[in-house]
């Protein structure tokens, strides 16, 4: 268990460069949409309720189930299925770029866990191209060093909210108390996030992210940024 914990946090934490992109805050910031912790941490508990990010960790979860199977079939279908799901090109950019970085980072792991697979690294990326969705990556990572999938799908939510509550520290401003109280806050949410996504069907894959959508496509027009989205 200790080594499953030791790769999650590895894992979840991995430079992949999730710290360039606000995935939309910083327009919403600058709209006054969200101007406090508190208004931050709605947004984020919303978006864990019925957002995108629900989607997202589904994927990776069938992408970790996919490449434990060698199903590379299965990883084609769902990296094509989660490209069609990112409504705007920065969601889409940003999704590919830290998917392509965290492969790599894989392929340049000595890690003799993933000698378990059934199928080799090299081959399971195959069916993404240079155009693996984070998601993807992220399970095929996790199928790799042996996470389980609820502890899997745990830091997976918690590392995009760790990013995103940084963002919003960033922006606003918060104070770094401020924004662990957020993530604290926010532990009961998540956990309740993990479980209702395993129990997904596939068919029950939908999102309510038009408010995402709209600050992601402001942003692009926004006079100054510091972030990539």
């Amino acid at each position: 268990m200790n080594s499953q914990i030791l790769c999650l946090l590895q894992l979840a934490f991995a430079p992949v460069g999730a710290y360039s992109y606000s995935e939309g805050i910083e327009s919403l910031v600058e709209t006054g949409t969200i101007d406090s912790a508190i208004s931050l941490k709605n947004w984020l508990k919303n978006s864990l309720q019925f957002g995108a990010i629900r989607v997202e960790a589904a994927v990776a979860v069938r992408a970790l189930r996919a490449a434990n199977l060698g199903d590379l079939e299965a990883l084609s279908y769902w990296n094509a299925w989660a490209t069609a799901t990112k409504e705007t090109e920065e969601l889409r950019s940003q999704s590919w770029q830290m998917g392509r970085t965290l492969i790599k980072l894989l392929l340049d792991l000595r890690s003799p866990i993933s000698a378990q697979l059934t199928t080799p690294v090299k081959e399971l990326i195959e069916p993404c191209g240079n155009q693996c969705n984070f998601a993807i990556g992220f399970g095929i990572a996790a199928a790799c060093w042996q996470i389980e999938e609820e502890v899997a799908v745990l830091g997976y939510l918690y590392s995009w909210a760790t990013n995103l509550a940084s963002a919003g520290v960033k922006l606003i401003p918060l104070g770094q108390t401020d924004g662990q109280q957020l993530l604290l806050d926010l532990h009961a949410q998540i956990s309740c996030t993990a479980q209702e996504v395993l129990k997904l069907d596939d068919d029950d894959l939908g999102s309510c992210s038009w408010g995402l959508a709209l600050a992601s496509m402001a942003h692009e027009t926004q006079y100054t940024r510091l972030f990539r989205s």
